[in-house]
């Protein structure tokens, strides 16, 4: 394999870097390769250099590691870019969860639909589609890999502006994966097989296959046996002290007993797909175990990961050497070696869901290979899911057309088309408190 460059963009991230920089030094497909971390925040690059190069030493691989504040040194001869960035981080964050809460809009995530969603969407698009159009000057035939969210927009802004082949990943089906193994008493991974089909966070297994029998018989009978007990647990927990990032399971028991196919990802990303989990009558969200995640809640995770990797970087912590389980260097071996592969990713609709529009980007398995990545088809979905699916697509083209052209009329239809919003009135007014929060990072639009 010829030498690449990796560009980590987002690079002083604490919720991907640390993670993703261990998994790239403990493959050994990879070693003797460079890796660049560019971040815009100088003093998140530098802290995340002085751990990837304590990372890498310990893992014992040779790899080039440096960092960079310039975009265009960043990329410039570089073969992969793995995308983790937030435009104007959990600042602007805050607007997309405390104005829409002003309007009685309950969001547990807030970064993929919802007025969050919408919001997070049109300031970032610019931001990621102008990435992309440097990739075309600088490394054109570069892998563009996404983590940022809103996942679906980001990926299908970049599609139709650019040539940039692009894939997004997403984790929650990892978690999903460890949970169904846990309660189905399942060891060995080849034992459980999925089919999976949807969008980014409304993604569904539509089969479930425990050593080639199906599964779905034996989950029901777990959530028939398990699912009171489970409720009882919740609801005795001190909701004050709950952590709103652990995923409770409740809401998606609920929907498989609804429409007898499970739900791919955590319960708090789920929820917002839906106008009826939160609400005034569900304690927006309670009900389910579900706990709004608020700003404060992400500072307090940021925090504590930096002080963690100050006490890595200083010795006083030792440095966990354990694959994460994200799939970016698998892909990027499977590529770049040509070993065949198969994962869950993020790509335009070719077929691969039979009944959704073309284009449009959709969750499914995918194969990777020396000629690239190519869709594996999954056939229909089924009439109930693919109601709901179809209504955030269309959302999901507005909202890519609104950031693109700055069309305020595209944005409000998007925003009024949405399952949390539940007057049109409020719409209008959310909307134009949502633009005018942004404006330093929405110049298409004329505010």
């Amino acid at each position: 394999m010829k030498r690449i460059k990796i560009t980590l963009i987002g690079g002083g991230s604490l919720e991907w870097t640390p993670k993703l920089l261990v998994d790239l030094a403990l493959t050994d497909e990879l070693k003797g390769n460079h890796i660049c971390l560019h971040d815009i925040d100088k003093e998140a690059l530098s802290l995340m250099h002085r751990l990837g190069k304590k990372i890498i030493k310990e893992a014992g691989n040779d790899f080039h590691l440096s960092s960079t504040t310039s975009l265009e040194e960043a990329l410039e001869d570089t073969n992969y870019v793995i995308l983790s960035i937030s435009a104007g981080g959990l600042a602007t964050m805050r607007y997309d969860l405390e104005i829409p809460l002003k309007y009685g809009v309950y969001q547990s995530v807030g970064d993929t639909v919802g007025p969050g969603g919408l919001s997070r969407a049109l300031r970032s698009i610019p931001v990621v589609v102008g990435i992309a159009k440097k990739m075309e000057s600088l490394c054109p035939d570069a892998w563009l890999i996404n983590y940022t969210n809103p996942m679906s927009t980001l990926c299908r802004a970049i599609n139709k502006t650019t040539r940039i082949k692009t894939v997004g990943l997403c984790h929650e089906l990892l978690f999903v994966l460890r949970t169904l193994k846990r309660i189905l008493k399942v060891k060995e991974d080849p034992d459980i097989q999925l089919k999976t089909a949807g969008i980014n966070h409304f993604t569904w297994i539509l089969e479930l296959k425990i050593k080639d029998k199906d599964g779905f018989p034996l989950l029901k009978e777990y959530i028939e046996r398990e699912q009171e007990k489970l409720k009882k647990q919740i609801n005795s927990l001190d909701w004050k002290s709950l952590n709103p990032f652990k995923d409770n399971n409740l809401l998606k028991f609920e929907l498989f007993k609804t429409y007898g196919f499970l739900p791919a990802e955590g319960d708090r990303h789920v929820a917002e797909f839906f106008p009826c989990f939160l609400t005034e009558k569900t304690s927006a969200g309670k009900k389910y175990g579900i706990k709004l995640t608020r700003i404060e809640d992400r500072l307090e995770r940021i925090e504590r990961g930096r002080a963690e990797v100050q006490s890595m970087i200083d010795g006083n912590q030792s440095i966990s050497l354990e694959c994460s389980g994200e799939k970016v260097c698998d892909i990027i071996c499977a590529i770049a070696i040509g070993k065949d592969s198969t994962f869950m990713m993020n790509l335009p609709n070719q077929g691969q869901i039979a009944n959704l529009p073309s284009e449009v980007i959709v969750e499914t398995a995918g194969l990777a290979n020396a000629n690239g990545v190519h869709p594996v088809s999954v056939g229909e979905l089924p009439a109930g899911i693919l109601g709901l699916t179809l209504k955030h697509i269309t959302n999901q083209e507005m909202i890519v057309e609104a950031a693109l052209t700055g069309s305020k009329k595209l944005a409000l239809q998007a925003l009024v088309n949405d399952p949390l919003v539940k007057n049109c009135e409020d719409a209008a007014r959310m909307l134009d408190e949502l633009l005018q929060a942004n404006a330093d990072y929405l110049p298409q639009f004329r505010l």
